[in-house]
């Protein structure tokens, strides 16, 4: 989908990029129905996306399993509305007038299923939580 200036764009930010921040970033691709650029990116990514992640996407229909980990830059951040970070500590740039969030998340690295559902599940509801802060309706709840 080409770029639109008026859809607010939003950058999730892990330290890996294979968990958490492709999880959000799926979901808010997803329940957005495309009408908020979404990014994600690690301060030291992976070589792959975490595989119980990618399992626990699929359990609601979202395949994240051809992803792959990015490198954060300074450009991603500058060209982004809204950065979430997800334990990237002081890695990630701070530039004026950028919107901030900071959610703590367990790291579903190393864990199993079981494990990883609930942090899924946590972070479906702040993305729903972060739509409404955009006002863009969710589609597909």
């Amino acid at each position: 989908m080409p770029d639109r200036p008026d859809r607010p764009s939003v950058l999730f930010v892990c330290v890996h990029n294979a968990g958490r921040s492709q999880m959000a970033a799926a979901y808010l691709h997803h329940l957005s129905g495309g009408a908020v650029e979404v990014r994600s990116a690690g301060s030291a990514p992976g070589s792959s996306v975490n595989p119980v992640a990618a399992e626990a996407m699929r359990e609601e229909g979202i395949d994240i399993s051809a992803e792959r980990p990015t490198l954060l830059t300074p450009e991603a951040v500058r060209a982004s509305d809204v950065v979430v970070t997800m334990g990237c500590g002081d890695a990630c740039p701070i530039f004026p007038g950028k919107r901030y969030e900071d959610w703590v998340l367990d790291d579903p690295a190393g864990q199993g299923l079981d494990v990883v559902r609930p942090i899924r599940d946590e972070i479906r509801r702040r993305v729903l939580g972060l739509l409404d802060e955009l006002g863009v309706a969710a589609v597909g709840t």
